[in-house]
C-alpha cells in the first residue's frame, strides 16, 4: 500500500484556464475576412530560359509554358511543387515593374509573396481602415485568372505581398 499512496499523492496537478484570462488569441482581432494558403513565392528572373531549364531540366519539376502578362508588364512562368509554385517573372515592355526591380538587383530574386483571400474586396476596405497602402485602386486580373491587389512593401515588414481572391 505504500506504492499506492505514493502514486496516488505524486499525481499531477490539471489546472484550468479560466475564460477571463489574456491568452494570446484574445488578442488577436477578428476579420470580415480570411487568409488562405500560400499560393506562390515570385523570382525575378533576368533570362527565363534558363530559369525555366533550372527548374525542370535539373531540378525535374513540372514548368508551365510562359504566358505573357502586358497588364502587368511580364512574362511568367509557374513551376509546381505540389503544395505551392514558385512564379518566374521576366519583364515585358521597359515600363515593367520587373525591369525596375533587375536594374537593381541584376542577377534576379524574390520579388514578392502570394496568399489567397477568401474576400478580396472586403480585404481591402479592412486593409485600408488599418492603414495598408494597396499598390491599385482596384483589383486586377492576376496570372490565375482571378483578382489580385498587392500591398505595399514599406507596410509589410519589406515584402511586397500579393493577395489573390481564392
Amino acid at each position: 500500500s505504500g506504492l499506492l499512496t505514493r502514486l496516488q499523492t505524486s499525481a499531477p496537478t490539471i489546472r484550468t484556464l479560466s475564460s477571463s484570462s489574456n491568452s494570446s488569441s484574445q488578442n488577436i482581432p477578428s476579420c470580415l475576412w480570411k487568409l488562405g494558403r500560400l499560393n506562390h513565392v515570385a523570382i525575378a528572373v533576368p533570362d527565363l530560359e534558363k530559369a525555366q531549364s533550372l527548374y525542370k531540366d535539373v531540378l525535374g519539376a513540372q514548368v508551365s509554358k510562359t504566358v505573357a502578362l502586358p497588364e502587368h508588364g511580364v512574362y511568367t512562368v509557374f513551376v509546381e511543387l505540389g503544395n505551392t509554385k514558385l512564379e518566374l517573372l521576366h519583364p515585358l515592355g521597359e515600363k515593367s515593374p520587373i525591369a525596375s526591380f533587375l536594374q537593381k538587383n541584376k542577377t534576379g530574386g524574390m520579388h514578392h509573396i502570394c496568399i489567397e483571400v477568401d474576400d478580396i474586396k472586403v480585404a481591402m476596405t479592412e486593409l485600408k481602415k488599418k492603414k495598408i497602402r494597396i499598390l491599385s485602386e482596384e483589383p486586377k486580373i492576376g496570372a490565375h485568372g482571378k483578382p489580385v491587389i498587392f500591398l505595399h512593401p514599406k507596410d509589410c515588414h519589406g515584402v511586397l505581398v500579393e493577395l489573390e481572391q481564392a
